[in-house]
């Protein structure tokens, strides 16, 4: 008999744990299984992916950008939410796109090689000339721990961009709508400046707004024609260039007074 009892209270005891458990399974069920929808609806969002890993692997990399982080930043950022819809079926092709206002978002390779010549480290701020699209700017976020600041001209562009930046999370980009050539000097000095249209000579309050050892990566030459990618680094008084090829850019809007 007290045998029994003995092995009815360990039995009771075994089946209140097996319900305790299925309990707490009971409890989270739905957050388990809204977790994995989550998931599921965001790869089912993703009908690119494929596309981009493709563009990154046979554009990018088969052209000699090897700096890992870059190449993991170009495969992050998803460019067909940077483009116009009419556009969508282009978004991983390797070439510049329309996006309004007389201006493009540029040539993923070229985002990829400008991206690696700034050469950019975790803590260290960058300015970004015409932020367009805003796709430059989500590649330069990608790369982490970067302090990102970027200006538009075209006011219709830089509310886009800001929009869209905001809606994809990149709360650390910090817009704004002005005139590029003159920079943006309440956050000077920078550790790199990228710019993403063309002037025909380099803007001088740009590189007065360079650290020493600053790097700004710039294309410069006259509208339709011949223009030249350029790395300039700052040492001193003086800046020394080097030159990195031949590019098409749409020109440098700039307005009549200084920002």
């Amino acid at each position: 008999m007290n045998r029994t009892l003995i092995f009815n209270w360990k039995t009771a005891g075994i089946l209140a744990v097996i319900l305790l458990a299925i309990a707490g399974l009971i409890k989270y069920l739905p957050k388990i299984l809204s977790a994995q929808s989550s998931a599921a609806a965001q790869i089912e969002s993703e009908p690119y992916t494929e596309n981009r890993m493709q563009m990154v692997e046979e554009t990018i990399i088969s052209r000699g950008v090897k700096d890992r982080q870059v190449i993991a930043a170009m495969q992050s950022v998803p460019r067909h939410m940077f483009v116009p819809d009419q556009y969508l079926d282009q978004a991983y092709a390797d070439h510049p796109l329309p996006i309004g206002y007389g201006q493009t978002i540029s040539q993923p390779f070229i985002v990829a090689t400008m991206t690696e010549l700034l050469d950019l480290i975790k803590g260290e701020r960058v300015l970004e000339i015409g932020t367009g699209s805003g796709y430059q700017a989500a590649v330069l976020a990608e790369l982490g721990g970067i302090e990102i600041y970027t200006i538009e001209i075209v006011p219709e562009l830089a509310q886009q961009a800001a929009e869209r930046l905001a809606g994809l999370d990149y709360d650390e980009i910090h817009t704004r709508q002005g005139d590029g050539y003159y920079g943006w000097k309440e956050f000077a000095p920078y550790d790199a400046i990228i710019v993403t249209a063309a002037p025909d000579h380099l803007p001088l309050p740009l590189v007065q707004q360079l650290k020493e050892g600053g790097r700004l990566v710039i294309p410069i030459g006259p509208q339709g024609g011949y223009q030249t990618l350029w790395l300039f680094i700052k040492q001193g008084k003086e800046v020394v260039a080097y030159n990195k090829g031949g590019v098409l850019f749409v020109p440098l809007v700039s307005g009549e007074g200084s920002d």
